[in-house]
């Protein structure tokens, strides 16, 4: 079992684990309640994890990944002994048509399934499942664990180079412990460079339309004790010409092989912005964000449109009486929009962390880190 750093009020917590008294119920940390309230939902059926990834009370590539996991092995438990394998099947599709954007989904579940096949009754397939379950989890956290040491020694460089000066990161969205099962990819650097005593400050951006960065980065930031400022999202290049951020550092959703770089609605502005201010442009990711059968992310990655009242409604608490409330904040016949992802281009980036190490944002810099990947020139 993997150690678990992070706390909430003290007290330990991942974002998905068995329940210690029933072995049938899967837990996790409702996303949507926060930052107002820390609630913990029972995942009891297949159908349940569909929906908790459906709807977002878990969300960000790894979290999805663990949740699909957890799920497949929910199903084996649904799964009659006389129709196992095509019960699983089913719940299999179920589970991967919840979010298309993030890779992490699908390579769960496939994932599952090729573990499961290899027993010979449905009693071992459900004991192989849970199992493998805690396995992908277990893996999450321990990925994110390492992509925080490789990134950490990028945040001590900047460091030293400012003689210890604050280093300012911004960030974009919540690929934090929230968004994997532990450490978080984006902000396992930061934690670990906070931890070592390196002085770090983070810009959280708020990230319209869901608000995830001020409402889950700041959140977990604050629960760490990392010092950090909410600002709009329109706010990074102001920052970036005035000289007030060091490097920006985001997650993935879904990676390619070339280095295209899926990430939050926006993230692609933050990278022009970069580019054109001379700030270093890192995304962190553990290895199974990456799609290595794709090789043009922007004409090749699905990319999620969710419902429009993301957009024309926003949530909070009220000013007045401190009840949570929707208000719209736009003319009622306004039509909107809500894409929930872009696509950065390789050429935008300037290096990618995983838990193998650095690399280029290259066919050629991942293949240096993943040399398994590498097609046979005889293979068609």
């Amino acid at each position: 079992m993997v150690l678990i750093e992070l706390k909430v009020e003290n007290t330990s917590y991942r974002t998905i684990w068995p329940s210690e008294t029933d072995d049938r119920v899967v837990r996790i940390i409702n996303q949507l309640a926060l930052p107002h309230s820390f609630e913990i939902v029972d995942l009891r059926r297949a159908e349940d994890a569909c929906f908790a990834i459906e709807e977002m009370q878990v969300r960000g590539a790894g979290l999805i990944g663990a949740t699909a996991g957890f799920g497949m092995y929910l199903a084996s438990l649904q799964a009659g002994n006389e129709t196992f394998d095509q019960d699983l099947i089913r719940q299999a599709e179920k589970l991967k048509s919840t979010r298309p954007t993030a890779s992490n989904l699908a390579w769960a579940v496939d994932r599952m399934l090729a573990k499961t096949s290899a027993g010979k009754t449905p009693e071992e397939k459900r004991t192989i499942a849970k199992a493998e379950a805690q396995a992908i989890a277990d893996e999450d956290a321990d990925f994110c664990r390492r992509i925080g040491e490789y990134g950490k020694a990028i945040i001590e460089e900047i460091s030293a180079r400012k003689e210890g000066a604050p280093v300012n990161v911004l960030t974009h969205c919540n690929a934090g412990w929230l968004a994997f099962v532990d450490h978080g990819s984006a902000t396992s650097p930061i934690y670990a460079a906070h931890d070592s005593g390196i002085d770090v400050h983070v810009w959280v951006d708020e990230t319209r339309p869901r608000n995830q960065g001020a409402s889950l980065t700041c959140w977990e930031l604050g629960q760490h004790g990392v010092p950090h400022t909410l600002v709009t999202d329109n706010l990074g290049g102001h920052l970036m010409q005035h000289g007030l951020v060091d490097m920006v550092l985001v997650g993935t959703d879904r990676t390619t092989g070339t280095g295209d770089v899926a990430n939050k609605i926006g993230t692609y502005l933050k990278a022009l912005a970069a580019k054109d201010n001379g700030v270093p442009f890192y995304v962190a990711l553990p290895s199974s964000t990456f799609d290595f059968s794709i090789r043009d992310g922007l004409k090749e990655i699905p990319i999620e449109e969710r419902s429009t009242d993301e957009v024309t409604f926003v949530t909070g608490l009220s000013k007045t009486n401190g009840e949570l409330t929707s208000v719209r904040h736009c003319p009622p016949e306004t039509k909107a929009k809500n894409w929930g992802f872009d696509v950065t281009p390789a050429r935008l980036v300037d290096k990618l962390i995983c838990e193998r190490g650095i690399c280029d944002a290259s066919e050629e810099g991942i293949l240096s880190l993943f040399p398994e990947k590498r097609k046979d020139p005889a293979t068609p």
